[in-house]
């Protein structure tokens, strides 16, 4: 989470949920990896509740000048498209390129997280990625070559031309 003000309502709201499931935890993993699970998933939620509900914090403007740029809100467009396409991408695709692509886990800790292996961890973001960039192929140039993070992909695409 980029804003300092949500990742802590976020942990609170974790500490508090984990606080009141603190009599269902099992013991089968590691205490640090079950409040984890608790913390990513109140961060998801405050995302979700956020997303519902979008602010646009408008700059401080003079008299003689505009109070949003063009840029600005060209930005704040792709955001908005980027967070509704991530909406409508299944939870376990969504859950995995949140971790992976947005806060940079890395693919074995993702799997640890999710409690999964680590091929369904790659399979869920190559999945994933593929139906974001049909989602948003809106936001491209049609002429250039699709701009998706994944070496996956490209082969997927390929094998799928060569008819396998």
């Amino acid at each position: 989470m980029r804003d300092p003000e949500d990742a802590a309502d976020a942990l609170q709201d974790a500490l508090i949920s984990a606080f009141r499931a603190a009599s269902s935890f099992r013991a089968e993993s590691k205490v640090t990896t079950w409040l984890h699970r608790i913390v990513v998933n109140a961060c998801l939620d405050r995302i979700r509740r956020k997303q519902s509900r979008p602010v646009v914090p408008l700059p401080e403007a003079g008299p003689n000048e505009p109070a949003i740029t063009r840029d600005a809100i060209a930005e704040q467009e792709t955001r908005l498209a980027v967070n509704d396409a991530l909406a409508e991408l299944p939870v376990e695709q969504r859950s995995a390129i949140v971790l992976v692509d947005v806060e940079g886990y890395s693919v074995a800790e993702t799997a640890q997280i999710l409690g999964i292996a680590e091929g369904t961890v790659k399979s869920r973001c190559a999945r994933g990625r593929t139906r974001l960039a049909k989602l948003l192929g809106h936001l491209r140039n049609p002429d250039a070559v699709a701009n998706v993070p994944s070496d996956d992909i490209a082969r997927q695409q390929r094998r799928t031309r060569e008819g396998r």
